[in-house]
C-alpha cells in the first residue's frame, strides 16, 4: 500500500493513502454479506435477498458509507502499522467524506487522506546549570506548643458559672433575636436571626463583630441589646452591610477547664508514656516536614525553570487525555467525601471543568515531558532493589496484599521514583538559592498588584454558607 507522510503542527503526522483496487473490493464484498445477513425485506427470506434488490433497499450512497466506514478503518490502521507510527488514539479523517462516496467503486483504487496524533517531538535547550530561588521553611518550636494548647482545648471540661459575668474564652448558652433597620428607622426580624438555648464560644471572630464582645460582661438571666453591623460581602445579599440589633438573653456560663499537660495527659492524647516522648515526636515530625516542603519548594521551582527551556508541541489526543484523568480524579476524590456526584455533576458542569483544567492538564504534561527528556539523556532509571523496597514499604503502608494490584503498584513505584531521581539530578547540576518563607509570595503578590487594581478581598466559602442563627459568624471562622 502507497503512504506519503508529512510532518503537520501540533505533533500530528499527515498520511496520503492509496487504498489498492483488490482491498477496495475485498472490503466491499464482506460489508455486502454481511448486511445482507441482517437485513429483513419483505418476501425474501434473510440472506436470500437479490443484490440489487438490497442496493435499492438500503440505498446506494447509505451502502457505500458503511463500506467505507470499514475500510478507512481498515486501511489506515494498516498504514500506521506499515509506516512504523507511534499513533496516540483514533485518526482524523481529512478527506471528505461526501467526496469519497462519490468517488468509490468496488475494485479501484482510492486516495485518501488523514492525520494521527503522534508523541511530542521534544527540544529541551537546557536543563543544567539552572539558577532558581525557592523557599526555605524552617521548623517552628512554637507549633509544638499550639499542638498540645489545641489537644488541651479539645479535652477541656465545661463547667458551669453562676458567681460572675461571662469572660472571654468561655462558653455561654444564649437565646437572641435579631432585627435590621428598615429605611423608616423601624426594626424588623430576619430569617435565620434567632435562636434559643444556642451555645457559642466567646472568642475574637467567632460571629460578626460586636456580637461576641456583646455578651462579655453579661450576667446569667441577664438580657441587653447588642448593635452590629453586617459585613459588606456577608452571604445573604439583603443584610449585607446592613445595622442590626440582637436581644440577648444569657442563660448559662461555662468555665473551660483544662487538663494539666502531663505525662498522663500525654498517654490520653498518643501512644507515648511520657509527655517528653511526645514532644520529641512531635518536634521530629515537624522538623521532618518543614524539610519535606523546603525540598518541595526546590523541585517546584527547578521544573518551572525546566518548562521554560521546553519546546513541545503536545498533540490534542495527550492534553485531553490527561484532562479526562483530572477530573476522573477530582470526582473520586468528591465521592470519597460522601457526596453524590451522580446527583451533584452535570454535564454542564464537567464541560466546565474540561475548560478550567485544560491548562493545567497542559502544564502536567510539558514537566512529564521534560522530565522524561532529562532521564533520557542522561540515562536516569531506578534500580531493580529500589523500586522492589519502595514496593514492599508501599503494601506495608496499603496493609491487604490481596486487594494489591502488583502491577499497578510497580508502575506508581516507577514513576515516582524516577522523577524523584530526575529532580535530585537537576538540583545537584543546578544552583538552587533558598529564600525566607513568604519572599517569593510576597514578589508575586507586588507583582501582580503593579500589573491589575486591586480586587476585592472575598472569601469564596462564604457563598457556601446558609444563613441562620449559626451563620451568623464572621468570614473569619473560615
Amino acid at each position: 500500500m502507497k503512504v506519503t507522510q508529512e510532518k503537520l503542527p501540533d505533533s500530528q503526522v499527515g498520511l496520503e493513502i492509496e487504498i489498492p483496487p483488490e482491498m477496495s473490493q475485498k472490503t466491499y464484498d464482506q460489508v455486502l454479506r454481511k448486511l445482507m445477513k441482517t437485513v429483513n425485506i419483505p418476501g425474501f427470506r434473510k440472506g436470500k435477498v437479490p443484490r440489487q434488490v438490497f442496493l435499492q433497499r438500503v440505498g446506494v450512497s447509505q451502502f457505500k458509507a458503511a463500506v467505507l466506514e470499514e475500510l478507512l478503518q481498515d486501511a489506515i490502521d494498516k498504514a500506521i502499522q506499515q509506516e512504523a507510527i507511534e499513533a496516540i488514539g483514533n485518526y482524523q479523517l481529512k478527506s471528505s467524506i461526501d467526496e469519497l462516496i462519490g468517488q468509490y467503486e468496488p475494485g479501484k483504487a482510492l486516495t485518501v487522506s488523514a492525520a494521527v496524533d503522534v508523541p511530542p517531538r521534544v527540544d529541551l535547550d537546557g536543563y543544567t546549570g539552572l539558577s532558581v530561588q525557592a523557599e526555605e521553611v524552617k521548623y517552628d518550636p512554637e507549633r509544638v506548643d499550639k499542638t498540645l494548647e489545641q489537644y488541651r482545648g479539645n479535652l477541656a471540661t465545661l463547667v458551669p458559672i453562676e458567681d460572675r459575668t461571662a469572660e472571654m474564652g468561655d462558653v455561654a448558652v444564649v437565646d437572641f433575636v435579631g432585627k435590621v433597620k428598615k429605611d423608616d428607622g423601624e426594626l424588623e426580624e430576619f430569617t435565620g436571626g434567632s435562636a434559643e438555648d444556642f451555645q457559642v464560644d466567646l472568642e475574637d471572630g467567632k460571629f460578626i463583630g460586636g456580637f461576641i464582645q456583646g455578651i462579655v460582661g453579661m450576667a446569667i438571666d441577664e438580657t441587653k441589646e447588642v448593635e452590629v453591623t453586617f459585613p459588606e460581602d456577608y452571604a445573604q445579599e439583603d443584610l449585607a452591610g446592613q445595622d442590626a440589633v440582637f436581644t440577648i438573653t444569657v442563660k448559662e456560663i461555662k468555665a473551660r477547664e483544662l487538663p494539666e499537660v502531663d505525662d498522663d495527659f500525654a498517654q490520653e492524647i498518643s501512644e507515648f508514656e511520657t509527655l517528653a516522648e511526645l514532644r520529641g515526636s512531635l518536634e521530629e515530625r515537624y522538623q521532618r516536614e518543614a524539610e519535606e516542603q523546603t525540598k518541595r519548594n526546590k523541585h517546584e521551582a527547578l521544573l518551572d525553570a525546566l518548562v521554560k527551556n521546553l519546546k513541545a508541541e503536545i498533540p490534542n489526543t495527550m492534553v485531553r487525555q490527561e484532562t479526562e484523568l483530572m477530573i476522573r480524579q477530582t470526582l473520586i476524590q468528591l465521592s470519597q467525601q460522601g457526596l453524590d456526584i451522580n446527583k451533584l455533576i452535570t454535564q454542564e458542569m464537567i464541560e466546565g471543568m474540561r475548560e478550567r483544567t485544560r491548562p493545567e492538564a497542559i502544564q502536567r504534561l510539558k514537566r512529564t515531558l521534560a522530565l522524561g527528556e532529562v532521564a533520557k539523556r542522561e540515562s536516569i532509571k531506578p534500580g531493580e532493589e529500589e523500586i522492589t523496597a519502595k514496593m514492599q514499604e508501599m503494601a506495608e503502608q496499603i496493609g491487604d496484599p490481596e486487594k494489591i494490584d502488583q502491577a499497578r503498584l510497580r508502575q506508581v513505584v516507577e514513576e515516582d521514583l524516577l522523577q524523584e531521581q530526575i529532580l535530585d539530578w537537576l538540583e545537584s547540576h543546578s544552583t538552587v538559592e533558598l529564600v525566607p518563607e513568604g519572599t517569593l509570595a510576597e514578589n508575586a503578590m507586588s507583582e501582580t498588584n503593579v500589573e491589575s487594581a486591586e480586587a476585592p478581598d472575598i472569601d469564596a466559602t462564604q457563598a457556601d454558607i446558609e444563613v441562620d442563627a449559626k451563620a451568623i459568624e464572621d468570614d473569619s471562622e473560615e
